[in-house]
């Protein structure tokens, strides 16, 4: 399955460089603000028995406020003329839409929060069998359940060094890092020319999950590392992933590689410092390369993207694993408005080109120039797999978000040995409780 995967993404990526690039965050905005798209009035043809308003919750304010996702609007609203779409950007999603969701109050399409385990996905969202496309899009079964799906991935991505060329240039870097002593020697030479090293967004919060749950496969190499952490009583320690993870982000943090205002919440202006390379580095996902060049200026030949190194072995991973998932709340009103423009929004609104991934329609293909440059590299491809829903049972009740929340304690913490133990007593005592 790997070797199969690797060289589909291989003849993927390989046509893209015959594509132009096309471009858009994980949170940031007004969450509690609606906006309106869509008038609701009766085009020239369309599916005008489909009616009704309903509410699409996001993590994308950036295309709220950019007119991106109004031009989607405009384009479904030509087959469903009778469908009016309102926005509720949150600032801080992940957070705001657990209590929306708990609430009931969520609105009627929205990007599945992660710490849902497959067993309750019912509790809150409406089934999607019958937009039958789940044999035309990748990752099908990663939020199915007993038969039931109940939501489609928006995109696929792989983690790794998104840098400004520029800002290499300036700094005497001729040559891509290759192992983790190269990165912290290109560290280095970035900050005696004057540059930010890397922006790891600390104040953001959730982009610390990269030192944490969202790498643990690329760190190990393993991509059932997570679902082994529900067999595991002290699953946190130095020498496994969240070790290399933390002492990894530790080290950036105390020779001054990062921003130096850790407090804040940089995470849009941190875009524009990359694009003019103030900032040198991301260790983000390949869909915010058209973001830092649309929202930030940059030059698409300016902006490249190659594996992190982990460690001195010489060996890079490249996880390729979904983004957010799109479901429907069970609890709408217009089920079946809402269950039109999942559709449309996966399958014609160009979302996910847009948004830098790779295009979670089998059919379709990517258009991002800079995968062919990341793959130039030769990484080891790792395709995740679905994740246990004991993890996610486990981690509610040790009351553990990973929301980044942990990663940025533990980041700056004095002792990340004590950090770990805490986890782990929070870990091992949720898993007794549950019967685990």
């Amino acid at each position: 399955m790997k070797r199969r995967f690797a060289m589909m993404l291989s003849v993927l990526v390989a046509l893209s460089l015959v594509l132009a690039a096309c471009g858009g965050s994980k949170s940031e905005g007004n969450g509690g603000t609606d906006n309106t798209a869509g008038n609701g009035q009766s085009n020239a043809g369309g599916n005008t028995e489909i009616s009704g308003e309903i509410v699409f919750a996001t993590h994308r304010t950036d295309l709220v406020d950019n007119g991106t996702y109004d031009r989607y609007v405009a384009e479904f609203n030509k087959q469903y003329p009778n469908v009016k779409v309102k926005y509720a950007p949150y600032t801080n999603y992940e957070q705001d839409i657990r209590v929306k969701l708990t609430a009931g109050d969520a609105g009627d399409v929205l990007m599945i929060p992660t710490n849902i385990a497959n067993s309750e996905l019912g509790d809150f969202f409406a089934p999607l069998n019958d937009l039958n496309i789940f044999d035309q899009v990748r990752f099908a079964d990663f939020k199915a359940y007993d038969g039931n799906y109940y939501g489609v991935a928006t995109g696929a991505s792989t983690n790794g060094i998104v840098y400004n060329k520029k800002a290499f240039e300036k700094a005497g870097i001729t040559e891509i890092p290759k192992t983790l002593d190269e990165f912290y020697e290109a560290c280095q030479k970035l900050k005696d020319a004057g540059i930010v090293p890397i922006y790891i967004n600390y104040g953001a919060q959730w982009p610390m999950s990269q030192w944490g749950r969202n790498s643990l496969a690329h760190f190990s190499g393993d991509v059932n590392f997570e679902n082994n952490m529900v067999e595991m009583d002290a699953p946190f320690q130095l020498d496994n992933a969240w070790g290399i993870g933390l002492n990894i982000v530790r080290t950036l943090i105390e020779k001054g590689y990062t921003e130096e205002d850790l407090a804040t919440n940089n995470w849009e202006a941190s875009k524009v410092e990359i694009a003019t390379g103030n900032a040198a580095m991301y260790f983000l996902g390949n869909w915010v390369i058209n973001q830092i060049i649309e929202q930030g200026g940059a030059a698409p030949e300016d902006i490249g993207f190659f594996p992190f190194p982990h460690d001195n072995s010489g060996t890079v991973n490249a996880v390729l694993g979904p983004d957010y998932f799109m479901g429907v709340s069970k609890d709408s009103k217009n089920l079946e408005a809402a269950k039109a423009f999942v559709k449309f929004m996966i399958m014609e609104s160009g979302y996910d080109a847009d948004s830098g991934f790779i295009p979670i329609n089998k059919n379709n293909e990517p258009t991002l120039p800079q995968m062919a440059e990341f793959m130039s590299y030769n990484p080891n491809i790792l395709e995740s797999v679905p994740s246990d829903s004991r993890f996610n049972e486990i981690a509610n009740k040790a009351q553990i978000p990973f929301t980044g929340e942990e990663i940025q304690q533990a980041a700056v913490a004095k002792d990340l040995q004590a950090e770990f133990d805490k986890l782990n007593q929070k870990w091992a005592a949720a898993k007794k409780e549950l019967g685990y």
